[in-house]
């Protein structure tokens, strides 16, 4: 299950990402941060990873985002 929700983001940035300039203000960028949500949380790992995209902008703060160990749509501020 997760490798089918984990393969969309894969070609995102295979195929996708190369295209346009690096713009993720978060470390991880928010790919992998779905990437690495969804191994932790599975299906909620998604949701997380979602929320993160949507937090991602330019008048947003930048930083340190990992994924938090227990499921959370916030901020993780570490």
């Amino acid at each position: 299950m997760k490798r089918i929700l984990i393969a969309p983001v894969r070609f995102y940035q295979r195929f996708i990402s190369p295209a346009f300039p690096p713009s993720c203000r978060f470390e991880p960028t928010c790919s992998n941060y779905m990437i690495e949500a969804i191994e932790k949380h599975g299906f909620k790992g998604v949701l997380m990873g979602l929320a993160r995209i949507l937090r991602c902008h330019p008048w947003s703060k930048t930083g340190k985002d990992p994924v938090p160990d227990h499921f959370s749509l916030k901020r993780n501020h570490k």
